[in-house]
């Protein structure tokens, strides 16, 4: 088992809790523009990145976002199917999906939940052969982008960023992939680390690719790191409510709950984390600590406080059972 899966929490109060909107972006907010959106998943080792992808087709389907692409970071045989299934059930089969040709983690679920949806729900991409080098589809899908407009959430290892800052000039653009991301990107929202310090999956996994990144990563960061996902658990409700009906959302968590006795009360939520705070922001739910990550060649990483840092960490501020509510809610959202 993915060994995040670690802690028993109570189970949660699944009262629906609604809050005023705040976008990371605050400045897109206020021109009620669209953010642009790069998904870049560890989808398979884990599954709680499968209500991460709900929520953004459903802050999609609500206006907030427009979803550029989705893009792997492990090359596990039929990852590429797997985003393509849930991009066609909410009716955005066209976005594009990528899976690097290079070195990836290769590791897939224990629980088959990827083999279970990939022979029964629709998809058009058959094999990973099908789908674009991931870091050719960074390249392309930023080129075509207006500057500083683009927010990138990752949910897994940092293997197609580290690669992207080292492509040069191709047929996307004359600009090195550290050019590219200095004038395109906006800012990188990503669920990895623990903080203030610790040794989490998401970096140590691939130790190498996030030591090199963060040494020179040209663009603002916030981190949700591993202890804030731990505490907040999700599912139940969703496997539980009969209305909803030929759901590859809910069979993930449907199939995959009841095999680990640590999800007895839901599963730990950290990827739903970064892709609300990417599109909702911080404030109504989290504080934030500033400054910059230290990380190690092991993978292990500590913070260095800075009050004017451009990266910053978060910390709690809702309480956590309101917050699964409200994450859960939108995990539960079907398509338009």
């Amino acid at each position: 088992m993915n060994i995040r899966k670690m802690t028993i929490y109570p189970l949660l109060c699944l009262l629906l809790y609604s809050v005023p909107a705040h976008s990371f972006a605050e400045e897109a907010a206020r021109n009620s523009q669209k953010l642009r959106v790069i998904f870049d998943t560890d989808m398979g080792p884990d599954y709680d990145d499968v209500g991460a992808i709900a929520m953004l087709h459903a802050f999609a389907d609500s206006g907030y976002v427009t979803i550029l692409g989705t893009i792997a970071c492990t090359k596990y045989e039929g990852v590429a199917s797997v985003l393509n299934i849930f991009n066609t059930y909410f009716k955005r089969p066209g976005i594009p999906v990528g899976v690097p040709k290079q070195w990836a983690y290769p590791e897939k679920d224990q629980q088959h939940w990827t083999d279970s949806l990939r022979a029964y729900y629709p998809h058009t991409i058959k094999k990973n052969a099908e789908a674009p080098d991931a870091v050719s589809l960074y390249r392309k899908i930023l080129a075509g982008q207006p500057d500083n407009s683009v927010t990138i959430i990752t949910v897994g290892f940092f293997t197609n960023l580290n690669n992207l800052l080292k492509t040069g000039p191709d047929q996307y653009s004359r600009l090195s992939g550290l050019a590219l991301v200095k004038k395109k990107v906006k800012n990188l929202v990503s669920m990895a680390g623990k903080f203030p310090e610790g040794k989490e999956f998401n970096v140590y996994k691939d130790a190498a690719a996030a030591y090199e990144l963060f040494k020179v990563w040209p663009k603002p960061v916030l981190f949700t790191g591993w202890e804030i996902g731990q505490q907040i658990r999700t599912g139940l409700k969703l496997i539980n409510d009969a209305s909803i009906r030929n759901s590859p959302v809910k069979d993930a968590y449907r199939i995959s709950i009841p095999q680990a006795a640590s999800d007895h009360n839901g599963r730990m939520s950290w990827d739903q984390t970064a892709v609300l705070i990417a599109v909702k922001g911080y404030r109504d739910f989290f504080e934030i600590r500033k400054g910059a990550i230290q990380v190690a060649k092991d993978g292990s990483n500590k913070w260095e406080h800075k009050p004017d840092g451009s990266a910053a960490y978060v910390t709690p501020r809702m309480p956590y059972e309101r917050l699964a509510a409200y994450i859960e809610r939108w995990m539960m959202h079907r398509p338009m």
